[in-house]
């Protein structure tokens, strides 16, 4: 039996939404150092706005400044900061209701240790030097030992409302393909596609899961399956990703290879775009040095009759 893999991994990408009137006056107002909320129909405030009651649905419009003071509600204590958060020393992640408002906002507390750090504590907002409408346009929390600050009684109108913002969304871990996938990745690394067969239905699944998802039964017979096989369906690309050095708009596709029970995904190439269709032959295409096909092309055979991959869509 291969060796079990394992692998670091990055998900990333840039998350880009547009804003609505509560949420572009709470982050238009950070960047001008004011803190919003929205009062409810029955006179509380909440900190962060929403723009809908969660307790009544009702719409919410009435936007109200309150302190950038507050007092600690509850508490625990970060030992090892991680990459982007708001402090690069230990900290405290706090809930704080700000002075004025009736539910906690979450954030960083800079404190030397947690032997300073209390429920009921009072703190101020630590100001970024330079703010772009964000929730870290607040650095983050201090001590406070001072009078509750007295907000300015701002409307929410601002004369250059942020309108959109851009969060990157990342998520870093070690992946572990198991026995199954692992055996399948060291077939791919000898241009060999395998998968593993039920020992109940007799389905073959590429990539192998190591059970079958219908029966519950694992599954250990390896079979190898293709290197050819059927277009069951596909979508035409036409928003270039990042780092990924192909021209659109190209196609992807769901694979049935021949003799698996399951399709895989690939990128078409080889024929224009707007020629790829249902029940296209293909076949894969090495790039020397990689341990996957880089796409598939048409093998040249007549299209697959429907009837012998519809059960695979």
């Amino acid at each position: 039996m291969p060796e079990v893999l394992k692998a670091p991994l990055v998900v990333e990408f840039p998350f880009t939404r547009s804003l609505g009137p509560v949420q572009s006056a709470f982050l238009t107002g950070l960047r001008e150092r004011v803190v919003l909320g929205v009062r409810t129909t029955d006179g509380r405030t909440l900190v962060p706005p929403v723009e809908y009651d969660p307790v009544t649905a009702d719409e919410l419009r009435d936007l109200v400044e309150v302190a950038p003071t507050g007092t600690v509600t509850t508490w625990a204590w970060n030992h090892e900061p991680r990459r982007a958060q708001p402090l690069t020393t230990p900290f405290a992640w706090v809930l704080v209701r700000l002075d004025g408002a009736d539910t906690a906002l979450l954030h960083a507390l800079d404190a030397p240790g947690p032997d300073a750090v209390r429920t009921g504590m009072r703190v101020r907002v630590r100001w970024a030097a330079e703010r772009t409408g964000a929730i870290t346009d607040i650095a983050c929390f201090e001590p406070y030992d001072g009078p509750p600050a007295e907000p300015g009684g701002h409307t929410g109108a601002f004369a250059d409302p942020l309108t959109g913002i851009v969060a990157p969304a990342r998520l870093d871990y070690t992946y572990s393909p198991g026995r199954a996938q692992s055996a399948y990745l060291a077939a791919l690394g000898e241009r060999r596609t395998v998968g593993e067969r039920c020992p109940d239905c007799r389905k073959v699944y590429v990539p192998p899961r190591g059970a079958c998802p219908t029966c519950g039964v694992a599954t250990t017979e390896q079979v190898e399956v293709g290197p050819r096989g059927t277009v069951t369906t596909f979508c035409i690309v036409n928003i270039k990703a990042k780092n990924l050095d192909i021209e659109v708009p190209y196609v992807y596709a769901h694979i049935a290879l021949d003799g698996a029970d399951l399709a895989l995904h690939g990128r078409i190439g080889g024929i224009p775009y707007d020629q790829v269709r249902m029940g296209l032959r293909v076949e894969p295409v090495w790039t020397p040095g990689t341990r996957h096909p880089d796409h598939y092309r048409p093998t040249g055979e007549p299209d697959a009759a429907y009837d012998t991959y519809k059960e695979l869509l």
